[in-house]
């Protein structure tokens, strides 16, 4: 039962150990990256694994010579665009199924309904913001699919800020371990990172909280 837990642990929270990771696996890594990223934005159900900071750890670690730029870059812009792509198809299938019932038992509803209010208020554009915001980064394509959006529509937005997130997280991070500063409170970058990447969602929620309360 330890183990499973410890699993859990590191699953939930790669970016706090991806230096181990990196050590006992290797190249590997990249594949366990793909992964984590597709699955945080392809599938609705697991809005709550890593990813800005995720993305900023690793090119942090790239910038320290531990993982390569380009291939990480390449992989993980694959894994964002092919995720969001898998998420809008499950949309388009199950998603109808799942508006009709007031309750469902994987899938939090509040969340669906607050990317419904961001269509509303973004239209097709929410596709690219919600990359930088969690949680809806994850339930966007999910309820593009479930909407009258094209998939060529979808897929051009998509690209755009598949791309667009990969890029700023991963080579922020790559420019912050560029720093020697940096290099020297690796370990208190990383904390930093973390907190920097959840602030988006705690403005959100607060905005979204006093919003309803006035």
């Amino acid at each position: 039962m330890e183990h499973i837990t410890q699993f859990i642990d590191i699953f939930l929270h790669l970016d706090k150990y991806l230096s181990t990771i990196i050590q006992s696996y290797g190249y590997i890594t990249y594949f366990i990256l793909f992964a984590i990223i597709f699955c945080e934005t392809g599938l609705v159900v697991l809005p709550f694994l890593p990813g800005d900071s995720l993305l900023f750890a690793a090119g942090a670690f790239a910038a320290k010579g531990d993982m390569n730029l380009g291939i990480l870059f390449a992989i993980l812009c694959i894994a964002a665009i092919a995720g969001d792509s898998v998420n809008y198809e499950i949309g388009s299938y199950i998603g109808p199924k799942i508006a009709k019932q007031e309750k469902t038992r994987f899938l939090n509803k509040a969340h669906i309904e607050r990317t419904h209010q961001f269509y509303e208020k973004y239209g097709a554009k929410t596709i690219i913001i919600a990359r930088f915001i969690p949680i809806i980064r994850t339930f966007a394509p999910f309820v593009a699919g479930i909407g009258d959006m094209g998939y060529k529509k979808f897929l051009h937005y998509n690209v755009i800020g598949g791309v667009s997130w990969i890029s700023i997280c991963l080579f922020g991070g790559y420019l912050f371990g560029n720093i020697p500063l940096v290099k020297q409170h690796f370990t208190m970058v990383i904390l930093a990172i973390v907190v920097i990447s959840i602030l988006p969602a705690i403005i959100e929620y607060l905005r979204h909280k006093y919003s309803k309360d006035s």
